[in-house]
């Protein structure tokens, strides 16, 4: 078999499965159409199924063309860290007793603010949340910043146009947002033992560029949303006094969500704190909503899809970067980042010899900046869609949507981290 051969399949599945992305809103508009097979079509529909249904296609001609061996050894070679610690912290840190102790901190700071209470809660969401990405990684703060402003912003009654604006901000400031320090991030991480690149190094260079734009695309999405805001502020907790969590079963959940965190890249370690956590959840039931695991293992399955699909592609990505500028690599990093995960791109980039130093703050930039512009362009994108897409029609989040509504914070992103 001629290399070059799967290397080209690779691709053209790759640019299919890309395609779908952008139409898996028609197909959810097909099971509505032909109720008949509106399993089929509501499956092809799910923006989560995607990549993982292509990398079976990929792995299936894989093993047509060069032997099941090869396929199955190419499936077995791959790293899926991520994708695994990207479910276990999805489920945890949606937890009642983590959901209940970040809503209550984020309410009382938010009665606190010389604003309305309904815009200072979505602020805060938008901002200070993603932050916190740089403390308890981008997957958790994704997850927690979409179940926090779900009921509030991400419903029915409100337009479609300022909901994907604020879906824009969300993706890009969690993108920037965990730029403060060197573990957060995943396109941060792939690079910063190569390239020598500690938390205060990303502080003093990305952190406190990202810290701005973040500011500034959150209180502009929430001027654009006062008026729906107001008008429908957070509901109350009505709840029983009994249903409240207990403080040391909010301290467990903690240190487990914490140890988690501490070992984001041994699974192995964080694999065994989720069985932990799943055995004190079952027997503290009653301290506990219905955990988020299909919705987790869906995005799971569309980042281990990306994974498969991603690793046939460094023969026609790898050459872009090499060839260019500083400042084109800004703006080629910002483009490419929407059709792929910009934690491949940065990995990309950690494997090519002599890259100036300007060169790799260029690359980095442009891939986080560009993080918020598709559903792949950063890994906890998925989990936002899997949480949020139900406040939007269909059901589904449309990925032009998503684009036309990521565009304005983007540049904002952009522009922090070029000029300031």
């Amino acid at each position: 078999m001629n290399p070059d051969t799967l290397h080209w399949i690779s691709a053209l599945l790759f640019a299919l499965a890309l395609l779908h992305t952008f139409t898996a809103k028609q197909f959810e508009r097909l099971s509505h159409r032909f109720p008949r097979h509106a399993g089929v079509f509501h499956l092809l529909g799910e923006v989560e199924v995607v990549f993982g249904f292509w990398a079976i296609v990929l792995v299936v001609v894989m093993a047509l063309v060069a032997g099941g061996g090869e396929a199955l050894a190419y499936a077995e070679s791959r790293n899926y860290t991520e994708p695994l610690f990207v479910v276990v912290v999805m489920v945890m840190a949606a937890s009642r007793p983590v959901l209940r102790t970040v809503i209550a901190a984020v309410n009382a700071l938010a009665a606190r603010l010389p604003v309305a209470t309904p815009l200072a809660t979505a602020w805060l969401g938008l901002a200070a949340v993603p932050l916190m990405g740089s403390l308890i990684t981008e997957p958790a703060a994704m997850t927690i910043a979409a179940l926090l402003l779900a009921p509030q912003i991400f419903r029915r009654n409100i337009p479609e146009a300022p909901k994907y604006l604020a879906l824009g901000v969300l993706f890009v400031n969690v993108s920037i947002g965990g730029t403060l320090t060197a573990y957060a991030a995943p396109p941060v991480l792939m690079v910063a033992a190569t390239w020598g690149w500690d938390s205060a190094f990303m502080l003093l260079n990305f952190g406190w560029k990202a810290a701005l734009a973040v500011l500034v695309n959150a209180t502009l999405a929430t001027y654009v949303l006062r008026p729906h805001l107001r008008a429908a502020p957070v509901p109350r907790d009505h709840e029983p006094a009994d249903a409240r969590v207990p403080t040391p079963v909010v301290l467990v959940h903690a240190l487990l969500l914490g140890g988690v965190v501490l070992f984001a890249h041994h699974p192995v370690i964080f694999l065994g704190l989720f069985l932990m956590f799943l055995g004190f959840t079952q027997a503290y039931e009653r301290h506990q909503s219905p955990l988020i695991l299909k919705e987790a293992l869906l995005v799971g399955f569309f980042l281990a899809g990306l994974v498969v699909l991603g690793g046939m592609q460094q023969w026609w990505l790898q050459p872009i970067v090499e060839s260019l500028s500083p400042l084109a690599l800004f703006f080629g990093a910002l483009g490419l980042t929407a059709i792929t995960d910009n934690a491949a791109l940065t990995y990309l980039g950690s494997l090519i010899t002599g890259m100036s130093d300007q060169a790799k703050y260029m690359l980095m930039a442009g891939a986080v900046a560009g993080g918020g512009l598709t559903v792949i362009a950063n890994a906890p994108n998925p989990a936002g869609v899997a949480l949020l897409k139900h406040g939007f029609a269909d059901e589904t989040v449309s990925a032009l949507g998503l684009l036309a509504g990521a565009l304005l914070p983007t540049a904002m992103a952009a522009l922090a981290l070029l000029l300031l």
